[in-house]
């Protein structure tokens, strides 16, 4: 190799070091306590459905309430989708409740819903879910972006991106 290819492989894998530092940065200022906005004002929140209906979220109230602002358009949002679809179904009777926050246009989320075989609310927040979901600690305003508050109503865990599988049980373990 070059001493010239080998400064610019070098200049690379710094750039992509630094980038990985800062991703791995904001996901973790997006769970640090101290960055989350008050459950008091998601839970103030009344969206529409995909068919118009307004539903107010403190009707979850009590619940483990997994609230995930999502839009058909990305691409990780659709890849965890289905594991929120198992675990609204394995617990959702014993007090877990998920609800969607899209990002998108109804008719768009209405047939996503029908897609997969949505069984929780996909609220429809439009482009303006964005602004919301900053205001609830996403700094980068980015999707997928997860909220999780617990039965007594206070905001316990947030999530810049995909919200595996494994870390989605251990938080719903702490409640259910």
């Amino acid at each position: 190799m070059t001493r010239r290819a080998a400064i610019v492989a070098g200049a690379f894998a710094a750039v992509l070091a630094l980038a990985a530092g800062l991703y791995s940065g904001a996901v973790r200022r997006a769970a640090d306590p101290a960055s989350r906005a008050d459950a008091a004002t998601l839970l103030a929140l009344t969206l529409p459905d995909a068919t118009g209906k307004e539903e107010p979220l403190a009707q979850w109230r009590g619940k483990l309430l997994i609230v995930n602002f999502w839009a058909t358009w990305c691409a990780p949002c659709r890849e965890e989708m289905p594991e929120f679809v198992r675990a609204q179904r394995e617990f959702g009777a014993r007090g877990l409740q998920f609800v969607g926050i899209a990002v998108d246009e109804s008719a768009k989320v209405r047939q996503f819903a029908d897609e997969i075989g949505l069984n929780y609310p996909a609220l429809v927040g439009g482009y303006g879910a964005m602004e919301l979901s900053r205001t609830l600690g996403n700094q980068f305003m980015a999707l997928p972006f997860t909220i999780v508050v617990g039965p007594d109503g206070t905001i316990v865990h947030t999530e810049l991106g995909p919200l595996n599988n494994e870390k989605l049980l251990l938080i719903i373990g702490k409640f259910i």
